[in-house]
């Protein structure tokens, strides 16, 4: 079930919210995520946060702009892939509120916003090397600064991809 990230449809208690992008670290994170989940007896929420790319709006000053390349249903079928990637065709087993949504902006920003007080927010820590996290900062650290919850930061799996 994809839907916004923003509502919840019971409007009560405790929620574990996962950042998703598809990555292996991710992947770890949306696993940690859901037996968290379970030991908490709290739904879970799966968010993968997605932004076009800056030439994307220099396509709005152009006179006749081609035909804008749908960004979000994009992003959807990435957490489609990914809730696949984790756990096959179906939704997570025993995990009766179980919803994923998609959110437009940097992914430490959306997962904040997603993430209430009595939640419990989980992230992924990924793996990259020192310039790509300079050029553009790590969500995990950010989630941790700024989230009004309680944030797990998930490491990335030691087995290798394909085992």
């Amino acid at each position: 079930m994809i839907e916004s990230p923003y509502r919840d449809a019971s409007g009560a208690g405790r929620r574990v919210v996962v950042g998703l992008s598809g990555s292996p670290g991710s992947l770890a994170a949306l696993h940690r995520a859901v037996a968290e989940a379970r030991s908490r007896s709290a739904g879970l929420l799966a968010v993968l946060a997605w932004e076009p790319p800056p030439e994307e709006f220099a396509h709005r000053r152009v006179p006749l702009p081609p035909r804008p390349f749908d960004w979000e249903q994009e992003a959807r079928e990435r957490l489609r892939a990914a809730l696949e990637a984790a756990f096959g065709a179906d939704e997570p087993p025993g995990m009766p509120d179980f919803r994923a949504g998609t959110g437009r902006g940097p992914a430490g920003y959306v997962l904040v916003k997603a993430a209430r007080g009595e939640d419990l927010l989980v992230v992924g820590t990924g793996s990259r090397g020192l310039l790509p996290r300079a050029l553009r900062g790590s969500v995990a650290r950010y989630c941790v600064a700024h989230a009004a919850c309680p944030v797990l930061a998930v490491p990335p799996s030691r087995l290798p991809a394909g085992v």
